[in-house]
């Protein structure tokens, strides 16, 4: 079972491309981003702006209450009103400007991260199977979950909380030189200290943070596969070993868990312990210029504020790093997806007059181009034919069939439907022309009648009903709580093996397809269960062209044409009587069938 991958945490390969592109895909909303900026900064301005006028208020009272106690006279609670006042309002309109950038960038966040997805999905479907079948089925689901998650989630707050922190950083040192410029100074002597405190603690810290997201996505995998392959481990006394492994990977992950947090926690403190240092120091040296009268008490209020929230915006962009790291990281290997070769459609005729006949001229393919699987496959099918395609296991049967389905491009030769190149036929109505019934079915979380109507999403339920009848499939669907409407689970194991295949056999029914496919599509089902199944099939496949792939070839002895296959060569030709009669290959695979 493939695992699933944590969010992108791995450093970016190609850092400005990457950018480039992440840049393109938002520039359609520029203006807005622009505009977010603006706000951004306007809020952390007015923010910024507040500690001083409240300065301003306690310098008030102190001055009201010194003239107070001399005599000469008193607190002015009117000055101190409006400046109240003029500080609340700076706060409403700090907090509305904060509001309306993040709804902007909410906005573009989430309309980017929406055209990805459907851009993604759109991808989806023109990969080539060859895509599928070198790469791990987690990377994929990752891509479409967790990074294009962490990119949202990075986009939306990252950005605007850059420009906030410089701002801010920038806006508190100019306005604690309005106070006080040797202050400033002294307080500005906080920033390396800060920042290589900062510096080493995350360098420390995110080692342990990649670590942290790899352990969890391994025991998110152990758990999976517990649950999902719960009978299987039951069945081979698996519990301990299990238990152990799982053991190990929680162990790993306390471990790792424990030290990012240990050393990422440590960072507040520490900046703590720097700004109380740094505070006491403004405090005593304020206080001196307090009585020389070079400040002001309220100045010194406001100085104190400033001071404390001097290094806030360092350890905000240590941590924004990682996020922005984390988010190119993310877009890179979307980016990378979505760069993918995708499979050639260059046709241009359309399947309307299709009639099934169909012609192999000196095939070759291979999956590997260094070994050809297929070699010089010549073949010619007419149409209503059923041709039984049998053979050792490895010899190439179901390749046969995914080439004709043109799910893999031919190495050499030519494959035609009714005279015509399939190259020539457009890929979303050549896939019409066909239905396929694979030895493993397929089925998904829904009611049985969406199910097999997945076959033709525009039949009726009596058209469906009547697919299930020739299927064999209605008499157990009825005795199926609430029949029809009975919902699948997502591992679909509320109903039999052989059940599935039955509904997998209507659903292709209901296709109504030009060619028929079977590939082992009896498999699953029981001998009694199979001969009905047969009988129906033989209805159906009545002028239909019909490749039926099996290994039971009691199955196929009513077929017009077997092709023999052997190590990717067509070794022997005809029906299953003059086939017995030759002695030859396919004699010596039916009898080995009835040996003891």
């Amino acid at each position: 079972m493939p695992r699933r991958r944590g969010p992108a945490t791995e450093k970016v390969k190609d850092f400005k491309g990457t950018v480039k592109r992440l840049v393109k895909r938002v520039s359609s909303y520029k203006f807005l981003i622009a505009l977010a900026f603006l706000f951004a900064i306007g809020s952390t301005i007015f923010a910024i702006i507040s500690p001083k006028i409240l300065g301003n208020a306690t310098t008030e009272i102190f001055n009201g209450l010194i003239a107070k106690i001399s005599g000469t006279g008193g607190i002015n609670f009117s000055n101190i009103k409006n400046i109240l006042i003029s500080l609340a309002i700076l706060y409403i309109i700090s907090a509305l400007f904060s509001y309306i950038q993040s709804f902007i960038m909410t906005s573009v966040s989430s309309r980017t991260c929406y055209k990805l997805r459907k851009e993604v999905s759109i991808k989806l479907n023109k990969l080539p199977m060859s895509y599928f079948d070198k790469q791990n089925t987690g990377d994929t689901l990752s891509i479409i979950t967790n990074d294009i998650d962490t990119l949202q989630m990075s986009l939306n707050s990252s950005l605007t909380q850059v420009v906030s922190s410089i701002v801010t950083l920038i806006g508190i040192f100019i306005m604690m030189c309005s106070i006080n410029v040797t202050l400033a100074i002294i307080t500005a002597l906080v920033l390396p200290v800060a920042s290589t405190i900062v510096l080493i603690i995350v360098g420390k810290s995110q080692k342990h943070f990649i670590n942290q997201q790899k352990y969890l996505a391994e025991v998110d995998a152990e758990v999976e596969e517990m649950i999902s392959g719960h009978t299987v481990l039951k069945a081979f006394n698996a519990e301990a070993k299990t238990i152990a492994k799982f053991n190990e990977d929680n162990k790993n992950l306390y471990n790792a868990g424990f030290k990012a947090g240990f050393l990422s926690g440590l960072m507040q403190p520490i900046m703590n312990f720097v700004g109380n240092l740094n505070y006491a120091m403004i405090a005593i040296i304020g206080a001196i210029f307090a009585i020389k009268g070079k400040i002001t008490v309220g100045n010194i209020q406001s100085f104190i504020q400033y001071s404390k929230q001097f290094t806030n915006p360092i350890a905000q962009l240590a941590q924004i790093s990682n996020q922005i790291q984390s988010m190119l990281a993310a877009s890179e290997r979307v980016f990378e997806f979505l760069s993918v070769d995708e499979y050639q459609d260059l046709g241009s005729l359309d399947v309307k007059a299709v009639e099934g006949n169909v012609e192999f001229k000196n095939v070759e393919f291979g999956y590997n181009p260094n070994k050809i699987i297929i070699k010089n496959f010549n073949a010619l099918v007419h149409k209503g034919e059923k041709i039984a395609i049998v053979g050792p296991t490895g010899a190439g049967k179901t390749t046969i069939v995914k080439l004709l389905m043109r799910f893999y491009e031919l190495n050499n030769g030519a494959i035609l439907l009714d005279s015509h190149n399939i190259k020539d036929y457009k890929r979303s109505e050549y896939e019409r022309v066909f239905a396929m019934v694979l030895q493993d079915t397929w089925l998904f979380n829904g009611t049985i009648l969406d199910n097999l109507r997945y076959g033709n999403l525009n039949a009726s339920d009596k058209e469906v009903i009547e697919a299930a009848k020739i299927a064999n499939a209605d008499f157990f669907i009825r005795t199926l709580p609430d029949g029809y409407n009975m919902v699948l689970n997502e591992e679909t194991n509320n109903i039999s093996g052989g059940q599935k295949q039955l509904l997998t056999i209507a659903r292709a029914i209901l296709a109504n397809p030009k060619i028929l496919i079977l590939d082992e599509a009896t498999s699953n089902v029981d001998t009694r269960t199979e001969e009905l199944i047969q009988k129906a099939m033989d209805k159906v496949m009545e002028g239909r062209t019909s490749f039926i792939i099996a290994h039971r070839l009691s199955t196929i002895k009513n077929a017009d044409l077997i092709l023999v296959m052997d190590e990717g060569d067509i070794v022997e030709v005809g029906r299953h009587e003059e086939l017995l009669k030759k002695n030859g290959f396919y004699a010596k695979i039916y009898n080995s069938q009835f040996e003891k």
